[in-house]
């Protein structure tokens, strides 16, 4: 496979991995592989040492970059978010770096959502939404483990633009809270936030994972009651995770093994982030249709105190999340049509009046287009009637297009080909893939001399536990 290699050098700051992935994963960029040193981990005199990162990317068919103009185009963000500090970083909800909105650096509306999962919930935010006169301009939403997290951007339709008047954003969330909670039970959590948004906000999707996180959806991924093995009591799609100390060091070594598809990477890094810890080294590859993960990390807040059995796993069941959340269920429904306000509502509700509930969404617009994707899956298990096509175009007027590479029994078919079954040596041995043994394998193939730096002795003191996935 021909890739490019992009080699970049900066201070290890909270959060600069998370940033320069995310730059490669927002222009659609496979990153394949990827080494990250920060030159032995350790702060010295107060400063972070330089992070060492290179990053083998490929275009989304899996070929060679060759437009001189994205890759000068890579380089320059690569380098802009080098430079950047952590201010205007950490502030609430946004879009994705690139998007229309982000472009024009215009304030925007945002609503967040997140708590249980029920059929027709989206249908019906949608519709509150246009009797309250708003035009949805974006829209993403993920569904893990009976919860929901959505974004959506809303202009007024009215006059393009955001809702500027504080009494009718608490109009607004007032409405849709009462649809969140109108089915839910006592004391559910829940939570429903409405608000005008600058320029420089949180990225979308890194926000859906902080916020599913904080409605705890790793929680029902814990391991069996009483197994010491780690054995999840349903299926995780063939994700193994282990998560254990090297105390010579300090760092906490995370391995993660899963199946490999695109932002997976972004993911990961995304929940080291967000749980305050800082990669000090990394190596990232894939195999076949695999990813193999390593990474040496250690609390952003300096403490020498290492973490406790629970600590850790939480970190393997939380990894475990970031994983799935993204995990494509269903039968996907390509749109394009022009964008018009009850757009959303309309097509969400052919779906709820069809038995079907929705899995995923990722919705936007493109010059006055609204481009995207759906999700969706029959509530008692069976696949998706081809008619849904037919019904969507009638509702949307636009092109309508279903991949049956997502049907609920392809994905059952092949996921569980690839559920690692946990015997006594699988459970007990340390994973295959080392660090170490890993970069020094390929030292002598990096053309651009990183990571040239001395990396010895980190498995030594290390005690592995290791949480195995069924």
């Amino acid at each position: 496979m021909c890739v490019v290699e992009k080699q970049v050098d900066s201070a290890n700051r909270k959060g600069i991995l998370l940033e320069m992935v995310q730059v490669l994963t927002d222009l659609d960029l496979i990153i394949s592989k990827s080494y990250i040193s920060s030159d032995g981990g350790w702060f010295m005199d107060g400063q972070c040492l330089p992070l060492e990162s290179l990053f083998h990317v490929t275009d989304k068919a899996g070929k060679k970059l060759t437009d001189e103009t994205l890759m000068l185009h890579i380089q320059q963000e690569l380098c802009a978010t080098r430079r950047k500090g952590e201010k205007g970083r950490e502030t609430e909800v946004g879009s994705e770096k690139g998007g229309e909105e982000e472009k024009e650096g215009r304030e925007m509306t945002a609503l967040e959502m997140s708590g249980m999962d029920r059929a027709g919930l989206l249908s019906e935010l949608s519709r509150v939404l246009v009797e309250l006169g708003c035009v949805v301009t974006s829209a993403t939403a993920w569904t893990h483990n009976d919860r929901v997290a959505c974004i959506i951007f809303v202009e007024e339709a009215s006059e393009a633009g955001p809702i500027r008047d504080p009494k009718r954003l608490g109009l607004v969330e007032e409405k849709l809270e009462k649809v969140v909670a109108a089915h839910s039970r006592r004391g559910e959590r829940k939570r429903v936030r409405v608000t005008k948004l600058g320029a420089g906000h949180t990225h979308r999707e890194r926000r859906l994972h902080q916020l599913m996180y904080a409605d705890r959806d790793y929680e029902s991924c814990h391991a069996c009651d009483g197994d010491s093995s780690g054995e999840h009591k349903k299926g995780c799609d063939g994700t193994h995770v282990s998560v254990g100390i090297c105390e010579d060091k300090g760092y906490l070594v995370v391995y993660v093994r899963s199946r490999d598809r695109p932002k997976l990477l972004f993911d990961t890094v995304c929940v080291l982030t967000d749980m305050q810890y800082v990669v000090f080294h990394a190596a990232i590859t894939s195999k076949r249709s695999m990813a193999h993960q390593e990474y040496y990390i250690r609390q952003s807040t300096g403490s020498s105190v290492l973490p406790s059995e629970s600590d850790k796993q939480k970190l393997t069941l939380c990894l475990i999340a970031a994983v799935e959340r993204r995990v494509s269920h269903g039968l996907r429904v390509d749109i394009g049509t022009e964008n018009r306000m009850g757009l959303l509502s309309s097509v969400t509700r052919v779906f709820r009046e069809n038995g079907l509930s929705i899995s995923r969404i990722e919705i936007g617009t493109e010059r006055g287009k609204a481009v995207g994707s759906f999700f969706v899956t029959d509530c008692a298990g069976e696949e998706v009637k081809p008619n849904i096509v037919e019904l969507v175009r009638q509702e949307t007027g636009g092109s309508v297009v279903i991949d049956h590479n997502n049907s609920p029994h392809r994905l059952h078919q092949s996921s569980s080909s690839s559920v690692i079954h946990k015997t006594k040596d699988s459970v007990e041995a340390k994973p295959r893939l080392s660090l170490g043994s890993l970069l020094w394998s390929r030292l002598e193939r990096l053309s651009t001399g990183m990571l040239t730096k001395t990396i010895c002795n980190y498995h030594r003191g290390c005690n592995m536990s290791t949480y195995l996935i069924q």
